[in-house]
């Protein structure tokens, strides 16, 4: 009888002992966090660890505010005030882009946003901690810089051309810029030739949006023009031919980034509409409509109105001796008396008064005359100041062999010249340069 009374004992224990086992395994877990993971874990290019996460990825929607995208992941009202205070006074929540990417890293366990990542920039991004508010904070990744340099023949478009031989899309519109006083870029011809250094740029490995062109060549109709960038203590940087001799001019070349001439300035044109021969004192830019244009120079707007013929018309007054006119716009963007910059948007290309389609009739003036814009030189602004001639001197002795002729694929590491356009403030050595083939 009593081992009968152990046996049973026995047996009650060994059940009692198994079904604690079973709901132990079946509990819910007490922490609210997300597994923990090895600090060697993967790490995005934020630095989080995205295996204890759920990643939600989104851009930011036209009109959306910062409170519209957390409300949306059910985040309370006080929340959301927290982490917006946090991140001042380096991010405003007002801020918030248009298309600008961001990622939700959700915590698995309680399905709710642990932490939200706005992408500022390519560079600079904000984390908001949202169950630690004070901890959100901006952040920067880092870039690495080199030296590129791009040669080239032209063949159709310098766009075209430049992305054929390796070089990212937007230098086209860089180096339309750096030159825009000296070249008309809507006149290159086959077969003109470009060299450039710019600094290329990465983060983590990836692509960036490239740096600033350092230096750059472009024979055009038998001409070489040359550009060097350089910054002294007395002014921003900008650029200088070899002489020193600043690229900038009172008047741009063209009132439009991308485009074609579809008719010049001539004294004898077949008018299309009237069907006779007139003078035609102005250059027809063919574009598609709502181009913008920009005014060739800084100065006061006389007319902005409908004129007619003219269409939608504006025309700036420069200075005492050069005014501008735009003729057959869409749109304007300026008022009579307006003061403007050069190279801001004054309008956008249409089809307006007497006109066969979508189009810009550019004019100039001088001392109230019609002029060729192609054919006029005009004086360039200040030369690279005095103090930093020797500065300026060294710069172009360093790149200019660079741009004459076919470099080696890569230059050894070496400090750049006082005033060398890419090199950071302090001058730091230039980790590697490379040259891209010409094609």
């Amino acid at each position: 009888m009593l081992s009968l009374l152990l046996r049973l004992a026995s047996v009650l224990a060994l059940t009692v002992g198994l079904s604690g086992c079973n709901l132990g395994s079946t509990a819910a877990p007490t922490s609210s966090e997300p597994p923990a993971v090895s600090e060697a874990a993967p790490t995005d290019r934020f630095g989080m660890q995205v295996a204890r996460y759920r990643v939600e990825r989104g851009t930011v929607r036209r009109g959306e505010t910062f409170s519209n995208l957390l409300d949306s992941y059910g985040l309370e009202y006080q929340t959301i005030l927290a982490l917006a205070e946090a991140a001042k006074p380096a991010f405003e929540v007002q801020d918030l882009r248009f298309g600008r990417p961001y990622r939700v890293y959700i915590n698995p366990w309680l399905q709710q946003p642990a932490y939200v990542v706005y992408s500022m920039s390519e560079t600079r991004y904000v984390v908001f901690d949202v169950r630690r508010p004070s901890r959100s904070a901006v952040r920067t990744r880092e870039v690495t810089r080199t030296w590129e340099r791009i040669e080239g023949r032209v063949q159709g478009s310098l766009y075209q051309s430049l992305v054929q031989n390796g070089g990212p899309p937007l230098l086209a519109l860089r180096l339309s810029e750096v030159f825009a006083w000296q070249i008309d870029f809507f006149r290159l011809q086959a077969n003109d030739t470009f060299q450039l250094v710019y600094e290329r740029r990465t983060i983590d490995g990836e692509e960036a949006q490239p740096g600033a062109i350092v230096a750059a060549r472009v024979r055009h109709r038998g001409k070489d023009y040359y550009a060097f960038r350089f910054e002294s203590a007395a002014s921003e940087a900008d650029y200088y031919n070899r002489e020193g001799e600043s690229l900038r001019r009172q008047l741009l070349k063209a009132p439009l980034q991308y485009s074609r001439i579809s008719s010049g300035f001539t004294n004898r044109r077949f008018h299309p509409i009237l069907k006779e021969y007139r003078p035609h004192r102005g250059t027809d830019y063919a574009a598609p409509r709502g181009t913008p244009v920009r005014s060739v120079g800084s100065g006061v707007v006389q007319f902005a109105g409908y004129d007619g013929p003219n269409g939608n018309y504006v025309k700036i007054r420069h200075n005492g001796t050069y005014a501008s006119g735009y003729l057959h716009l869409a749109s304007i963007a300026v008022a009579p008396g307006e003061q403007v910059s050069q190279g801001e948007r004054i309008g956008t290309v249409g089809s307006t008064g007497r006109s066969t389609g979508p189009h810009l009739d550019y004019r100039l003036w001088k001392h109230g005359t019609p002029v060729n814009p192609y054919t006029l030189e005009l004086p360039p602004s200040q030369p690279v100041p005095l103090l930093y001639r020797e500065a300026f001197k060294r710069t172009v002795a360093a790149l200019l062999p660079r741009l004459q002729s076919r470099a080696s694929p890569v230059f050894a590491s070496s400090r750049t010249a006082p005033g060398l356009a890419t090199a950071p403030r302090h001058g730091s050595p230039l980790a590697s340069f490379s040259t891209r083939g010409l094609r």
